[in-house]
């Protein structure tokens, strides 16, 4: 807007000398040239019929251009009544058109002393000039609830592609045009509910408020910019960074100059009071962000997840995340990859949602260095991955060529057992590729009971024990090289192939292959309480797949195997148990009202199978008999055989049954 009055009061000076008595006075210029702007194809027509009080002045220009203000403007056309003001000077107040545009107000007085110009639209926007000869090269514009899109052409020079929208401007600024130096705006401007975005809307803004003082010189080697004032509210964007900035003053500082492509922020500042303080450089091209030096400080990390985190911890699948505590960090970026960082902790503590995991009392550092070397540590009091603690740690840590790396072995407390971590390495996502984690671990004599109740499973006696000699975490996806090997009901269970996705994230999966061998199952059934069966049990639970620790897929086959000195008996409990659940029946060689008298039967071989696949459990047993399959076949007297007609079953009906089972609400009732 400014350009679009200066242009203007260059065309008044022309006219400054001439007469009223001529009745029509035409002038053309090809070009008119000033520090500010320059207008091609111009006209100039004043309409002044004899002793008339006023004459009708018409203004054209096919073209107006104010680089450094960023004006560009095609067809430009003023109308208005020019009189003089009684004091010597000229006044006139018109319509003013700009290509398609809609049309503005602008009011030019020409004062023996100076200019003084208005430029108003609609809903009492106005943008006032005032000059004096007295001060040549000096222009005062005053500023009210001017629409923060007046500005775009403005914006457009300091970043390609930024898109105005919403919001009111309100202040004062000077604009000085020297003869033999750069232009310069230097003022102080209120901003309400401004609002923009990017081109490729990975950058917007919206409900902004604030008050800066802005200092734009226009210099050859390009644009020195200084901004320093405070923000009011407002949400802003940033690529994956989401900030919400609270309704009490944010300051603000920065410092930057504009380069081929993009601008050079020799210094940078913003203070959230008692939350964060953010201070930096950075270098930005076309392309990117090309450097970064960042340092973050916060006493209180408490409001840093729902005003400065959600975006990131949003895409991570953390969003409500919690923290308490001191937290200090500082980050290197050099051509867009991680080149250092130094994370301190001062009483943290960090708790996922849902209780997926959490770290209490984080004390210490994490330093990354892409040169030379660095030693830190990070301890904490207490943690735990979903219902499962873990006692208290110490991290050692060494980093080089921009790597972690654990010093020296870590030993925790799990679950009256011991997690050993022998070797540990962390490379941060780049050019190479994403976050990666990797190293090794084993576990110790950790108690079954206190596991299986952490994971709200039935509590059962045993121990694990076992090593994993590489485990890898990377593309949101954590693989485990070995197995673990858990000692319960007097067999082993046998875990390989196991791994993780979205470990960390929004629906964790687990996947694993599960083997048995030899379990006691007279004990298995009495802590399940599903009727007692005494033998050995084997089987295989392969292809298993937990998502949010429920079952999604297996195919999974169990089985006894006779074995010397083992009794093989099933009680009724047992029978009913096994018949409601998969909607089987039984046979005997004696009538079915006899077999009451017995508290339990014989048996040679028990089996099942179910695959389970889009919520369905596909059934199988021993052997096919007519068209049902045998779970158990009987022995001695009485005989006893169970068979199941029902092979599809739904996975949730079933889970349903075995509850129904285990909790005693299922009768036996004999044919």
């Amino acid at each position: 807007m400014p350009a679009r009055i200066l242009t203007l009061l260059v065309l008044f000076a022309l006219l400054h000398a001439g007469g009223a008595e001529a009745r029509v006075l035409v002038a053309k210029m090809a070009k008119v040239s000033t520090p500010v702007a320059t207008l091609e194809g111009v006209e100039v027509r004043l309409d002044w019929p004899a002793d008339a009080a006023t004459g009708d002045l018409r203004i054209t220009a096919m073209r107006a251009d104010a680089p450094d203000l960023g004006q560009h403007h095609e067809s430009l056309a003023w109308r208005c009544p020019l009189r003089r003001d009684g004091r010597g000077g000229w006044a006139c107040d018109g319509e003013l058109r700009a290509g398609r545009a809609a049309p503005l107000r602008l009011a030019l007085a020409l004062p023996p002393e100076g200019i003084e110009a208005a430029l108003s639209g609609a809903d009492g926007a106005r943008l006032a000039l005032r000059h004096r000869d007295a001060a040549p090269d000096l222009f005062a514009i005053d500023i009210t609830r001017v629409p923060v899109a007046w500005a775009q052409s403005l914006a457009e020079t300091a970043w390609a592609g930024v898109r105005l929208g919403e919001g009111r401007i309100d202040g004062r600024i000077e604009l000085r045009v020297p003869d033999a130096g750069p232009m310069r705006l230097q003022g102080e401007l209120g901003l309400a509910g401004g609002a923009f975005d990017s081109a490729d809307g990975t950058q917007a803004g919206a409900g902004l408020g604030g008050r800066l003082a802005i200092d734009w010189l226009a210099a050859d080697a390009g644009p020195l910019l200084a901004i320093e004032g405070r923000l009011l509210g407002g949400e802003l964007l940033f690529g994956s960074g989401y900030v919400v900035l609270p309704e009490t003053p944010v300051s603000v500082h920065v410092r930057a100059q504009g380069h081929d492509g993009g601008w050079a922020i020799t210094s940078f500042s913003a203070e959230d009071p008692g939350v964060l303080d953010v201070r930096g450089s950075a270098d930005i091209a076309s392309g990117g962000l090309r450097a970064l030096t960042l340092g973050l400080r916060s006493a209180d990390a408490s409001q840093l997840p729902a005003r400065y985190l959600s975006g990131w911890l949003g895409q991570a699948g953390l969003g409500g995340l919690a923290m308490s505590g001191g937290l200090d960090v500082d980050v290197a970026l050099a051509d867009g990859a991680l080149a250092g960082l130094d994370l301190r902790t001062r009483s943290l503590d960090v708790a996922a949602p849902d209780g997926r995991f959490r770290f209490d009392g984080l004390d210490g550092d994490v330093r990354l260095v892409s040169t030379g070397g660095a030693v830190s540590e990070l301890r904490w009091q207490a943690a735990a991955i979903g219902a499962i603690p873990f006692g208290p740690a110490r991290l050692p840590w060494r980093s080089s060529g921009g790597e972690l790396h654990l010093r020296e072995g870590v030993g925790i407390d799990l679950l009256g057992g011991r997690l050993d971590i022998p070797a540990l390495r962390l490379r941060p996502a780049g050019s190479h590729g994403p976050l990666l984690v990797e190293g090794a671990l084993a576990v110790d004599s950790l108690d079954m009971a206190t596991l299986a109740s952490a994971l709200g499973l039935p509590a059962f006696p045993g121990m694990l024990t076992g090593s994993i000699p590489s485990a890898r975490y990377v593309g949101d996806r954590l693989d485990f090289d070995g197995g673990l090997v858990a000692r319960a009901f007097d067999g082993e269970v046998r875990v390989s192939s196991l791994a993780m996705e979205r470990p960390f994230g929004v629906a964790p999966t687990l996947l694993a292959d599960i083997d048995l061998e030899g379990l006691d199952l007279e004990a298995l059934t009495g802590v399940f309480d599903v009727g007692s069966i005494s033998g050995r049990l084997h089987g295989r639970i392969h292809g298993l797949r937990l998502v949010d620790w429920e079952a999604a897929a297996f195919d999974a086959e169990l089985h006894t195997e006779p074995r010397r000195g083992v009794r093989q008996r099933i009680s009724q409990r047992a029978v009913q148990d096994i018949s409601s659940v998969g909607d089987a029946s039984f046979t005997a060689s004696l009538q079915g009202r006899l077999l009451a008298l017995f508290d339990d039967f014989g048996y040679r071989r028990i089996g099942i199978s179910c695959r389970l696949a889009n919520g369905v459990c596909t059934m199988a047993g021993l052997q096919p008999r007519g068209s049902g399959f045998v779970i158990v076949e009987g022995a001695g007297l009485p005989r006893l055989d169970i068979v199941g007609y029902n092979r599809r079953v739904d996975w949730e009906t079933l889970v349903e049954r075995v509850a129904a089972a285990g909790s005693g609400e299922v009768s036996p009732v004999f044919d």
